[in-house]
């Protein structure tokens, strides 16, 4: 009896139409993230996470699971300009390896370089500049990533 070749998960991902993305920008005290939908390939800002023990960040992220049932997760895993291991890469490495085990959904990496900065420049455009942006900077940095996420996807279709 033969038995299917699973497919390869690039190819998967593809075929999937439609389904909900929550996205993750990790760090140690804040984890942004962001929302949104394979089939229209556009990232939201939905929250920030304010938790410093693993513990706390995984019972967040499970209440967002049952929220949005996503499809798919993005964890941001940072690098410096020459594409050098960041001090965070590991942690991040290590988070997206836990959502994966914790919920059972797929996790994708992206390369989150300047997306901070993006994201800072972003909100300054809106008129929100100095204090005013740290509530808000990780949930947009999460947006950016994937949104990067969404553009690398749509080019290599």
């Amino acid at each position: 009896m033969r038995t299917a070749r699973p497919q390869p998960r690039r190819s998967a991902l593809r075929a999937r139409a439609s389904g909900t993305v929550l996205a993750f920008e990790f760090g140690t005290r804040r984890v942004g993230v962001a929302v949104g939908e394979l089939g229209l390939g556009i990232a939201h800002p939905l929250e920030t996470i304010n938790a410093v023990s693993d513990r706390e960040r995984l019972d967040e992220v499970g209440r967002l699971i049952r929220e949005w049932e996503p499809a798919l997760l993005v964890v941001g895993l940072p690098s410096h300009m020459d594409r050098t291991e960041h001090a965070l890469s590991t942690r991040c490495r290590r988070f997206a390896a836990q959502l994966e085990r914790a919920f059972g959904i797929d996790t994708r990496l992206v390369d989150e370089r300047l997306t901070s900065a993006a994201a800072a420049e972003s909100l300054a455009a809106s008129g929100v500049r100095g204090r005013r942006q740290k509530g808000l900077l990780d949930q947009v940095a999460a947006a950016h990533i994937l949104q990067t996420f969404f553009t690398a996807r749509d080019d290599a279709a």
